[in-house]
């Protein structure tokens, strides 16, 4: 049985009192908010002391707790080493496993760091500042949003199977397995949009992506995916602050074909529920086994096309819950945040190793740059993978 906290001397002297007025256990326990089972065991015993307890105490006091919940929080990554060293430097002589109990009574857990893009002052205030300006918008003006983004869908991605029954020593049967091969065994970039009326136009991107291209993606799909999902007059697209997107051939663009675009804060990929999307069409692709790219696009497609109109509504539905959790965290990541990584190779024929460091000084708007470095040739790559 677990044990249960002690009352002190001056509550149980209350209880004596109120007993000895005539009242019952019960109505003491509603009066002072406590057990009544712990009344009636203190009538028995005829003491108003708190009793020795069976079993070992507990090695570290309140007092150590205290200090250890306050260096969690303060930082929550030292290890239970760390926090054996610093009570053994106040006095106290503790295991590891010790500090584990306390934590576990304190309702802390070891949890994995979640990755999210990388965050300034200035993206937070942007974040922010649109989900308060937009947190009291009617659900009709969420209808009227065509919701796009692009993602690298990979070969060899999502395994929705990682986990399964086996015996003790079959770990390496093929059957128990996930065969991997570097890079995802190839890729393709995908252009997609969806309303909350279903899912609109699938595009292969072909090569790389720039400015003539985004601009002909949108001319092939844009206004076919509007009048699919019979979106009316008054719509809004919605764009990330990709440089392609925001160029000035861009907007002029779409200034003259009379498209309304929807105002969007950098580093902000838990605000746009196309993200959620991505990941059931990666899910949905992983489950089909694709064998080679071409077997890729067309399952991407055709997955595309199946997902019920239903779950769009949903994600439109709920779109306010989602500007309420960036208020309450204060324009940080939310739970909604569904990391992908979408990358585009680029390749600098003449980069010398100092360069790298000149990167992350690129000043592209909404545009977080991971790299790696390959020198198998005279010509080094550098794959960036955009995080927006």
């Amino acid at each position: 049985m677990a044990k249960t906290k002690e009352l002190s001397k001056d509550v149980r002297d209350k209880i004596v009192d109120l007993h000895k007025a005539g009242l019952g256990y019960k109505t003491i326990a509603k009066q002072l908010g406590e057990s009544w089972c712990d009344y009636s065991q203190m009538e028995e015993t005829q003491k108003t002391v708190n009793l020795p307890r069976p079993g070992s105490p507990c090695k570290i006091s309140p007092r150590g707790v205290t200090m250890i919940m306050r260096m969690v929080r303060n930082q929550p990554r030292p290890t239970r080493e760390d926090l054996v060293n610093d009570l053994k430097a106040a006095g106290t002589i503790v295991t590891k496993k010790t500090i584990g109990n306390a934590q576990r009574r304190e309702g802390l857990k070891s949890c994995s760091a979640r990755e999210v893009p990388l965050f300034k002052k200035a993206h937070i205030h942007a974040s922010r500042k649109f989900a308060n300006e937009h947190l009291n918008d009617s659900e009709d003006n969420w209808v009227k949003e065509l919701w796009s983004d692009e993602t690298k869908m990979e070969l060899f991605g999502i395994n929705s199977t990682s986990r399964l029954w086996r015996r003790r020593n079959a770990a390496y049967d093929p059957k128990n397995t996930i065969p991997t091969v570097k890079h995802g065994g190839g890729n393709i970039m995908l252009w997609g949009c969806f309303s909350a009326k279903g899912t609109g136009q699938l595009h292969h991107i072909k090569g790389m992506m720039d400015r003539a291209m985004y601009r002909q993606i949108l001319g092939e799909n844009l206004r076919p995916s509007a009048r699919a999902l019979k979106m009316g007059r008054g719509w809004l697209f919605q764009h990330d602050n990709d440089p392609k997107h925001t160029a000035k051939a861009t907007k002029e663009w779409l200034k003259n074909k009379h498209i309304k675009v929807l105002e969007w804060p950098s580093q902000s990929p838990d605000l746009n529920p196309i993200e959620n999307l991505w990941r059931e069409l990666k899910v949905r692709v992983a489950k089909r086994q694709p064998q080679n790219l071409n077997d890729l696009e067309k399952i991407c497609k055709e997955e595309w096309d199946k997902i019920p109109p239903e779950m769009c509504a949903n994600l439109v539905a709920n779109y306010k819950k989602r500007l309420t959790s960036v208020i309450a965290n204060k324009g940080f990541a939310t739970k909604y945040l569904v990391m992908f990584c979408r990358g585009v190779k680029y390749l600098f024929p003449s980069l010398k190793c100092k360069s790298i460091y000149n990167i992350f000084d690129m000043r592209f708007s909404g545009f977080f740059c991971c790299y790696s470095v390959s020198h198998c040739s005279n010509k080094p790559t550098i794959q960036i993978i955009d995080h927006r």
